[in-house]
């Protein structure tokens, strides 16, 4: 029998490394796409499947159209959307320039390979793609993670009303977004965070996201304490919740003086997978 293919973005680390092990115990065929090829080509030895490496830097838009062509002849069965990454601080004091490449690698890049491949498996007549998005996206707001919040909110929005579309058609493509809370990978480190509740391993996050998709699920939000925080949300109004917010995420930027958020953040392409 023929393998499938599973083409994951922001393949070196964290969760987008633990799916391209996910699928490779399921014999799936792997093409990883990240930046950093000795990462990429470390995990490629690791894996007993058949896998294809094209090193990316994803933030660029001609590299995602580039990547979209050289998968143009292959069929693609599991696309994972997941390449992003984030900046933590007050607004004023967060660089511009990470900002910026945030929206490029989190938003458009995220759009970009989003509707070239949903496209692609329209004409193939089937497939799957998971946008990793975060329980950030499901909140109104995230202040002194501003640009961060917003670019998972835009995914979240846009792959809810892509779903329903392909469901109002009928259509054999599946698509749906995975909300984490705190994951314990190198995000944490490279948006210069430190979590205040207790976070999942990429492992688990990544077994919960397999067993949504299985479902069918539209939006998987793989810890049960989430869950029930992103329920509970719904109940406070705005005015009430994004103080609430506003107060944890302080509690997450690591103080070296004053202008420790600014100072943390100088490298625009630190974050990204």
């Amino acid at each position: 029998m023929k393998r499938k293919t599973a083409v994951i973005t922001g393949a070196t680390s964290g969760i987008g490394r633990e799916f391209a092990y996910a699928y490779a115990a399921m014999g799936y065929r792997l093409v990883l796409t990240g930046r950093r090829i000795k990462r990429l080509e470390a995990t490629s030895q690791e894996l007993k499947v058949p896998c294809r490496i094209w090193p990316a830097d994803l933030s660029d838009e001609k590299q995602c159209h580039d990547f979209m062509e050289k998968l143009e002849k292959t069929r693609v069965d599991v696309f994972i959307n997941n390449a992003g990454f984030g900046v933590c601080g007050r607004f004023t004091d967060t660089e511009l320039s990470k900002e910026t490449s945030l929206i490029d690698l989190n938003v458009r890049a995220m759009h970009i390979l989003f509707k070239r491949m949903l496209q692609k498996m329209e004409r193939q007549g089937s497939g799957t793609i998971l946008n990793v998005g975060s329980a950030a996206g499901l909140l109104p707001a995230g202040p002194h993670m501003a640009a961060y919040y917003a670019s998972k909110a835009y995914v979240v929005s846009l792959t809810q009303a892509v779903a329903r579309e392909l469901k109002e058609e009928k259509s054999a493509v599946y698509v749906a977004v995975l909300c984490p809370g705190p994951v314990n990978t190198e995000f944490n480190a490279r948006a210069n965070v430190k979590f205040t509740m207790k976070g999942i391993s990429p492992q688990y996050c990544v077994r919960e996201a397999l067993r949504g998709m299985r479902k069918h699920k539209t939006v998987i939000i793989p810890s049960p304490l989430v869950r029930a925080g992103t329920l509970g949300q719904k109940l406070l109004p705005t005015s009430v919740l994004i103080p609430m917010i506003s107060a944890q995420q302080k509690r997450k930027v690591y103080r070296r003086g004053k202008n420790s958020a600014k100072n943390s953040l100088k490298s625009p392409k630190a974050g990204l997978a």
